[in-house]
């Protein structure tokens, strides 16, 4: 008796599911349900296209940096000219 309930019990569990699994996959393909995938793949290119918006602006900011420090330190690495434009040894002389 109680393999007989087992069995029955087991029998409807597998049957449901072929009926759940059957109606899911009509549900799955039906013409409302592909609407809303192509509305939800719509919005998630839209954000990773934003993202790379986002992505690029950021890349360019830190290109800009870097451009400036290395012009900062080229103008470090160089030698100071003197401040006027005479050698001292010109303007003793003119004394």
């Amino acid at each position: 008796m109680f393999l007989h309930t087992f069995l029955a019990r087991k029998a409807t569990w597998v049957g449901t599911g072929f009926v759940m699994g059957t109606l899911g996959l009509k549900l799955l393909k039906s013409e409302p349900a592909r609407k809303f995938y192509v509305r939800v793949v719509s919005k998630a290119l839209q954000a990773k296209a934003a993202g790379q918006d986002i992505i690029e602006e950021a890349k360019s900011n830190v290109d800009d940096i870097v451009a400036e420090a290395n012009y900062i330190n080229k103008q470090e690495d160089e030698p100071k000219a003197p401040a006027s434009s005479t050698p001292a040894r010109q303007v003793a002389k003119k004394k």
